[in-house]
């Protein structure tokens, strides 16, 4: 049987700004053409041999 998952827990303080602070930056990062590239090509194979 499976184990009861536990509540997240509220960031507060420092830790909700930094979290706040990271998820900003993470908006405004760009994915390089390589990486997103790779990313298709792996998503493609992957779907190639899925049986849904």
């Amino acid at each position: 049987m499976a184990k009861p998952i536990k509540e997240t827990p509220i960031l507060r303080g420092k830790d909700a700004v930094k979290f706040n602070q990271e998820m900003a930056k993470a908006k405004t990062q760009i994915v390089p053409v390589a990486m997103r590239e790779r990313m298709k090509s792996n998503y493609s194979a992957l779907k190639s041999i899925s049986k849904f």
